[in-house]
């Protein structure tokens, strides 16, 4: 049975303690591999490889540094369906999602940022005429990646560009319930001609090896991805350390359908917002909040198309719906529908595991995709992240209420609205407190504009020149001019 090792200063490197963890296939239920489980000391051999390769690559014209983050986007995309199947046996979603979304596009972070470094700006400002000011951005040295488990290869390259692109080093822990992909990026980056000490890997924990990543004084600049609760942990650590910090974390996003909205196309990319990769995405809308006057025409559309998502062996081509990532997540989802149960909600369809997956299945950790109506707006179902395809629908009578109900939560990472009118459409959007909201459509995104959350979502911005300013310094540069009859 392969271990998989970490990647430190461009070789595989086994933890300093030789621990291992399992590492699980959610849609078997199977042990099919080990990781490494790594702890502070690990973590600082990855920093000293990092600290002793960031002069160089710093210095590297970023024309160079661009060819070699090509060069590995290149070989990505040229092993597709491999890295596929790899998340696919890692996460339990479907390979053909892995295949269309994923793993395009990591490679397109991985480009976007390459090229992105070619045409970087810098400020000038005149005093008068009394000086030049500009700022010079120089990168930070060491980053910390902490990157979560359910989109693993996509938002670990998130990451991982934006700061080699513009000549950081790196230490990253990928998820240790996903560590496949991580994996697999270490050995296309050492053949695609990386560095060695440019980009490292350390596999574990939470507790041992991120705890220790955050904690390291060497490492100056956290990016994380991944739950709140772990997110004000690392805050805790930082904020004493003057660390600088960008926290991704949970949401609760509403989806919200006005009467005049498309009916047809909200309930089919509604489906999507609410179920995609098992409703295991940040982003995914899991409070659909619905004019009263279109509420049943919505549900007698929406919840057939939710019960006709094919629940299955993730590596079958028509599966829609794979499994969930352990067992424990799974477990948790499951005490949620009995708390909605609990808190009166009536369950329109899903709501349990199902009966039907294939032999090589029949241990997997599956959850049916599941509609809540009925409950208070106020409800724990209703105000904490389930992270499953788990979905509330909730009518509203006015568009004061939809926003009240929309910012009703702790959390504010994203939003969908439904409306054919350009007026209401513009006004709810500034309403909505989040970080994204997306106008009659979901998930269309666009690498250079900024993303982040408000509120228990998160802190800091990344995406486009927000990423790439993340990753650097700025400094002034201050020249005083010449000045006639005083200076000569």
């Amino acid at each position: 049975m392969r271990t998989i090792p970490n990647f430190i200063a461009g070789e595989e490197r086994e933890s300093l303690s030789g621990r291992t963890l399992d590492n699980y296939e959610p849609a078997t239920g199977e042990v099919y591999s080990r990781v490494t489980d790594s702890a502070a000391g690990d973590i600082h051999a990855a920093y000293l490889a990092a600290r002793d390769a960031f002069p160089d690559w710093s210095g590297t014209p970023a024309s160079d540094r661009s060819e070699t983050l090509l060069k590995i986007a290149d070989a990505i995309e040229k092993d597709l369906q491999r890295f596929a199947e790899a998340e696919s046996r890692d996460t339990g979603k479907p390979v053909r999602l892995a295949a269309a979304v994923d793993i395009p596009r990591a490679v397109s972070n991985l480009r976007f940022f390459a090229t992105a470094i070619l045409h970087a700006s810098s400020e000038l400002h005149t005093t008068d005429r009394e000086a030049l000011n500009f700022t010079l951005r120089r990168p930070r040295g060491v980053a910390g990646l902490i990157s979560p488990w359910n989109l693993p290869l996509y938002l670990l390259t998130w990451k991982i560009a934006p700061a080699l692109a513009a000549g950081n080093t790196a230490v990253a822990k990928p998820s240790e319930v996903t560590p496949m992909t991580a994996a697999l990026l270490g050995e296309t980056c050492a053949a695609a001609g990386l560095p060695p000490g440019v980009l490292n890997i350390v596999h574990g924990s939470g507790a041992g090896a991120g705890a220790a990543l955050t904690a390291h004084p060497g490492i100056t600049t956290i990016s994380f991805t991944g739950g709140t609760a772990t997110g004000a942990e690392i805050a805790r650590t930082a904020a004493p350390m003057f660390k600088k910090l960008a926290l991704e974390m949970g949401g609760k996003n509403p989806n919200i359908i006005f009467e005049d909205a498309d009916l047809e196309r909200a309930a089919e990319v509604s489906v999507q917002s609410s179920f995609s990769n098992q409703g295991q995405i940040c982003l995914c809308g899991s409070r659909v909040l619905v004019h009263r006057a279109l509420y049943d025409r919505f549900l007698q559309r929406f919840v057939p198309l939710v019960e006709n998502l094919k629940v299955g062996d993730p590596l079958e081509p028509d599966t829609v719906q794979g499994a969930v990532v352990s067992r424990a997540h799974r477990d948790k989802i499951l005490g949620y529908l009995k708390l909605a149960r609990e808190e009166g909600g009536r369950i329109l369809c899903g709501g349990s595991v199902p009966q039907q997956v294939n032999r090589r299945c029949r241990n997997g950790w599956f959850v049916r995709p599941t509609v809540i109506a009925d409950l208070a707006v106020d409800c724990r179902v209703n105000q904490e992240e389930i992270f499953g395809p788990v979905v509330t629908v909730t009518p509203f009578e006015n568009e004061n209420e939809a926003v009240d109900m929309a910012n009703g939560t702790r959390y504010g990472l994203a939003a969908s609205v439904w409306t054919r009118d350009l007026e209401r459409a513009h006004r709810v959007a500034e309403r909505i407190d989040c970080g994204t909201v997306w106008i009659n459509c979901w998930m269309l995104r666009d690498l250079r504009v900024p993303f982040g959350g408000m509120k228990d979502s998160g802190v800091g911005r990344e995406g486009g020149d927000e990423a790439l300013r993340f990753f650097t310094e700025p400094k002034n540069v201050c020249i005083r001019m010449n000045q006639p009859g005083r200076n000569g």
